[in-house]
């Protein structure tokens, strides 16, 4: 089974979220893999933060090339890095390296970059490589002010192109907003899929922490149900 992490926004805790579902996966006894297609923002070694942390959380030994198949220098959006080294998102490409992984993995985590309507080239966005890939998504919902028409935004598109969301993850960004539980219960109310879990606000981001705030029974009902 694969899930599609997708987020609200860039920055709303996609990579946590993703590191948590490895890491919970794991701890049934499951093989696991994360999978960043593609990553905009390298170190030295042209190596991205968030494909490095997915790597770490896997339990198949992989090389970092089979978790980010693309990878570029500057933090912007993927379509605009990889114009700016003259690089073209293939699709083809990211689809051969994720059936690799599925063939080895019982599950496959696989991260988006930004939100789903980020374009990958002229032609395709994040959507469409969804549509291909054909696995349901996991909404991280970044809690925030704007954060209920974001994530109905996402929800309405994921409709529009028959793509199912497994769950949602209410992700809390700012322990101060202002009428958080209530903006959490209005997108509990407004959003079809079940509510995966409420993570709150972290001083140290741990992936192996987040993974109690969520229901890993829902999914493994889900999958049994399936």
């Amino acid at each position: 089974m694969s899930y599609f992490i997708t987020g609200t926004d860039t920055g709303v805790g996609k990579t946590l979220i993703s590191c948590a579902l490895l890491h919970g996966f794991a701890a049934q006894g499951k093989l696991v893999s994360g999978f960043k297609p593609v990553a905009a923002g390298c170190d030295e070694n042209d190596h991205n933060e968030d494909a490095l942390a997915l790597r770490a959380a896997s339990t198949l030994q992989l090389a970092y090339g089979q978790v980010n198949p693309y990878c570029f220098p500057r933090a912007i959006a993927p379509h605009i890095a990889a114009r700016h080294v003259g690089v073209r998102i293939e699709m083809h490409r990211i689809l051969t390296s994720y059936d690799e992984l599925a063939g080895q993995a019982d599950e496959v985590i696989v991260e988006g970059a930004g939100g789903l309507l980020v374009p990958l080239n002229k032609e395709f966005t994040f959507v469409d490589m969804l549509r291909e890939l054909d696995i349901p998504v996991i909404l991280v919902v970044g809690m925030r002010l704007g954060c209920i028409n974001h994530a109905l935004l996402t929800m309405s598109a994921l409709e529009e192109h028959q793509i199912e969301c497994a769950a949602w993850v209410a992700n809390v960004l700012d322990d101060t907003m202002p009428a958080l539980q209530e903006n959490i219960e209005t997108l509990r109310e407004l959003i079809a899929a079940p509510l995966l879990g409420i993570v709150p606000h972290l001083a140290v981001a741990d992936a192996k922490l987040v993974v109690q705030h969520l229901d890993m029974k829902l999914l493994e009902r889900k999958q049994t149900d399936e």
